[in-house]
């Protein structure tokens, strides 16, 4: 059975085709198994919950591997699965080779494959496409209670911050971007597509739309952020944005909306310009939330997880 390859495009094309990459077909088959019908039908409906695209592709990556090893055996309907072929599916997993690094996936990884298979199995039960729910039993990896090691210092990250030029409009852009982070621990995607109207300067709060899960949410930030993000309003943007002007807080050089990978770049290159540690838990746009998450007290739990829009602070 040959699995369906997908030409990469180039500008707008290369994007949408990345978004709408979880709905193609998982084989060029014209006549599709009843398990492929049903992982589609099944993303499909993630999105119409209002599940993120980036978090739909990684569904649907985990189902194919499931996919492929059932086609392999020739598994084509969701009622042949038994509880023992869930177990073999499960010796797989623990075997299964990272395709670059060619490593042991990690335990975390094997869960995560398990996990979405076994929702996609309580989901089918739900509607009624499978009479009994073969994953009910399905053990999980234990997985280390890991601690978080080489946290940077105070003063190490006071060094990446200080990097942006501030004799340049961009360098006090970045600054802001960088005290943004740092003072709240938001989502790169959260930064991104920050208005002008979510920060209020004077009670020092950010209000994000739709977080993860389309979850809204109000933080403080810091008066030394606020400072910035002033200083940046005030002296930079107006020179950089292009009309008609959308309100979005940060703006590239061509005056419209930075792009993920701009900014994720702008938070690498203060790391690297600053000579810090490349072991460190540092400001990678993710490892600002991690810094955060590590620098708090039993009295701040809660607090801390409300900033960062997590459920449970173990995912930090």
């Amino acid at each position: 059975m040959a699995f369906n390859r997908y030409a990469s495009t180039g500008g707008k094309e290369k994007k949408i085709a990345s978004e709408l990459r979880y709905h193609q077909p998982l084989t060029n088959e014209t006549s599709p198994s009843v398990l492929e019908t049903r992982i589609l039908e099944y993303l499909d409906k993630q999105k119409s919950l209002g599940i993120s695209i980036h978090t739909i592709r990684c569904q649907r990556f985990y189902l194919e591997v499931y996919f492929k090893w059932c086609m392999e055996r020739g598994i084509e309907d969701p009622n042949q699965m038994t509880m023992s072929l869930v177990d073999r599916y499960g010796k797989y997993v623990s075997q299964y080779r990272n395709q670059v690094t060619k490593k042991v996936i990690t335990p975390e990884t094997q869960n995560n494959l398990l996990i979405n298979m076994k929702t996609f199995y309580e989901w089918m039960q739900r509607r009624e496409y499978i009479g009994k729910n073969p994953c009910w039993d399905m053990r999980l990896v234990k997985t280390p209670k890991r601690i978080p090691r080489n946290i940077l210092k105070v003063e190490e990250v006071e060094k990446i911050l200080s990097v942006p030029d501030l004799e340049s409009g961009l360098g006090v852009r970045n600054r802001a971007i960088l005290e943004l982070f740092y003072s709240t621990g938001i989502r790169l995607f959260e930064l991104q597509k920050l208005k002008i109207s979510d920060v209020d300067l004077v009670n020092r709060t950010v209000f994000i739309l739709e977080g993860k899960r389309r979850q809204d949410r109000l933080i403080p930030i810091s008066e030394r952020a606020s400072d910035w993000i002033r200083k940046y309003l005030e002296e930079v943007r107006i020179t950089l944005v292009k009309e008609p002007d959308d309100g979005i807080l940060f703006v590239s050089v061509r005056g419209g909306k930075m792009d993920k990978s701009r900014i994720s770049e702008v938070v690498k290159a203060a790391k690297r310009e600053s000579g810090s540690r490349e072991e460190g838990i540092g400001l990678t746009c993710s490892g600002i939330r991690r810094l955060l998450s590590c620098s708090i007290t039993e009295q701040t739990i809660r607090h801390v997880q409300e900033m960062l829009g997590h459920q449970d602070l173990s995912y930090n």
